[in-house]
């Protein structure tokens, strides 16, 4: 019986670079970014302030860092920031911590 490794299935630059998005991801105030942007299609800083409770400044780095590494995608309109998902298969991962939190 031959096991086929994670890195054989996906190939080691695609694993690499998943690992990479996790990492980033690995926040709970990140991880409550992406849920909300996926459960819009976008958002402006403001309303993800309003929605989260933290401040603009702390928000702004976390949008940043997941900006700067491929999870969102940012489209300006005037003087406003308007923040998307870039990766939805995130939304997947959300549902299983969801899932998975109901037996810890």
């Amino acid at each position: 019986m031959s096991i086929i490794t994670l890195d054989e299935r996906i190939g080691a630059e695609k694993l690499s670079r998943a690992s990479e998005l996790l990492k980033v991801a690995a926040h709970p105030q990140r991880l409550a970014i992406l849920d909300l942007l996926g459960t819009k299609r976008r958002l402006c800083v403001s309303d993800l302030t309003d929605l989260l409770g933290i401040e603009q400044a702390i928000l702004s780095q976390h949008l940043t860092l997941m900006r700067d590494k491929g999870l969102l995608g940012v489209e300006k309109e005037g003087k406003y920031s308007f923040y998307y998902l870039l990766q939805p298969g995130f939304l997947k991962i959300i549902k299983d911590l969801e899932s998975c939190c109901e037996h810890l």
